[in-house]
């Protein structure tokens, strides 16, 4: 009887062990997901902005050795990541080809002037930096006039932010919940102890080493957890290039890893946390008060 009793228990136990595990995990893949959306929007945005198109018009009698120092010059600079420039038969080659018609030989003149196409580093693709350089370009004399679409910028920047704040927003919003709800797993996970507790409590042991081997048990529940949740972010991420193989353009390792080190983190300290209250509740409480709890 006290063997089948036991083997009850054993199976209880592990049964409560692996729901903490998969709770832990389903969470942190949340938050992991939740990561993965922000790493790609920024990534995303990065992208757009360094494709806006700015391009610096050249006046017709500038000679080739003026246009090679300005290009060398623009690309010392730092706001700016890559020049090409563009000759006014090259340009008008392109728009021929747009446009299905030779407007050279209609008109009878290349209307077209030379330009160098600059594409900045995202950081500086907003309005007020792109007036700074509008600015510092156009003190040279071979350049005409310098044109983007202000509107454009403008447009994509707010919209940037706005998105920006609004997943930092759910982040936040879902982070608590997370904390939430891996701190409810482990407090029902104690609590199935919580006799034991007070029975090592009334023979003499002290708090820290009733406390310790419960927080070594959480905080590896929190690791495993965690190894699953990014085990999971990995195969969503293989399938997800398997069916759009773009995704692969706007991945960055290092962030993966950064991001993958704070599920880690999450997992364990919120684990930690989350234990070090719960048998904190129980080591207060009155024997008499246990059936109440």
């Amino acid at each position: 009887m006290a063997k089948k009793e036991e083997a009850v228990l054993g199976r209880r136990l592990k049964t409560s062990y692996i729901s903490t595990v998969v709770s832990i995990t389903l969470v942190l893949f949340v938050l992991g997901l939740l990561g993965l959306v922000m790493l790609h929007a920024r990534k995303l945005s990065d992208h757009v902005k360094e494709n806006l198109g700015f391009s610096v018009i050249l006046h017709d009698n500038a000679k080739p050795a003026e246009i090679n120092h300005l290009q060398k010059t623009l690309d010392g600079m730092p706001a700016v990541k890559t020049t090409e420039y563009v000759s006014s038969e090259l340009a008008a080659e392109t728009l021929m080809e747009d446009l299905g018609e030779d407007f050279v030989e209609f008109l009878g003149y290349n209307p077209l002037f030379p330009s160098i196409e600059v594409r900045l580093i995202a950081n500086y693709a907003n309005p007020d930096s792109l007036v700074l350089f509008e600015g510092e370009v156009m003190k040279n004399r071979i350049v005409r006039e310098v044109h983007y679409q202000k509107d454009l910028v403008s447009s994509i920047n707010e919209n940037v932010k706005k998105i920006g704040l609004g997943l930092l927003v759910f982040s936040l919003l879902l982070l608590a919940i997370a904390f939430a709800l891996i701190n409810n797993t482990i407090r029902l996970s104690v609590f199935s102890k919580r006799f034991l507790i007070k029975s090592m409590q009334l023979v003499g042991a002290t708090q820290s080493f009733i406390r310790k081997p419960f927080i070594i048990k959480g905080m590896i529940q929190g690791l495993i957890g965690a190894t699953l949740a990014i085990l999971l972010l990995l195969g969503l991420l293989y399938g997800g290039q398997r069916q759009i193989p773009e995704l692969i353009t706007f991945q960055d390792t290092r962030m993966l890893l950064s991001l993958f080190l704070m599920v880690i983190l999450l997992g364990i300290v919120i684990s930690w946390i989350s234990t070090h209250l719960a048998v904190k509740k129980y080591l207060r409480i009155k024997t008499d008060y246990l059936y109440l709890y």
